[in-house]
């Protein structure tokens, strides 16, 4: 007897069925794949999140050294210049200083752009159009 009894279910289904089947497994891989990459970036924050910390404890370390030298400094010139005029010094340049910081750093904002996901959008694009070559077959 040869009849749909020994065939695969698969050989039995119609194209629509498989067509549907493989549209609910693309939508399922996409999920998929997206709750994976929000899961990975979602590490990669926290990752992010703790380093910044660490860079915000450094920094304000530093401003306090930076405190710190200005006084010594000011101490120094005393010694030839009366206390005014020796804490004035260390401030202009210490203005001056910050001055220059945020020029540059002005300049470098401007020329940013926002960084996009090349080689993400390349490769999604290059997915779409086979699957719409694949569809035209």
């Amino acid at each position: 007897m040869t009849g749909t009894v020994g065939r695969p279910q698969d050989e039995s289904r119609s194209v629509s069925e498989l067509v549907g089947q493989a549209t609910e497994q693309l939508s399922d891989l996409v999920r998929q794949e997206m709750r994976l990459a929000k899961e990975e970036l979602a590490e990669k924050g926290r990752r992010a999140g703790r380093g910044g910390g660490l860079l915000a404890a450094a920094g304000a370390v530093a401003y306090v050294g930076l405190m710190a030298l200005s006084v010594t400094a000011a101490a120094v010139l005393a010694l030839v210049l009366p206390w005014w005029a020796a804490a004035l010094v260390v401030t202009l340049a210490l203005l001056a200083a910050a001055g220059v910081l945020a020029a540059a750093g002005r300049s470098r904002l401007g020329r940013a752009t926002p960084p996009l996901p090349e080689e993400t959008l390349d490769s999604v694009r290059a997915d779409v159009d086979e699957i719409k070559e694949r569809a035209h077959r």
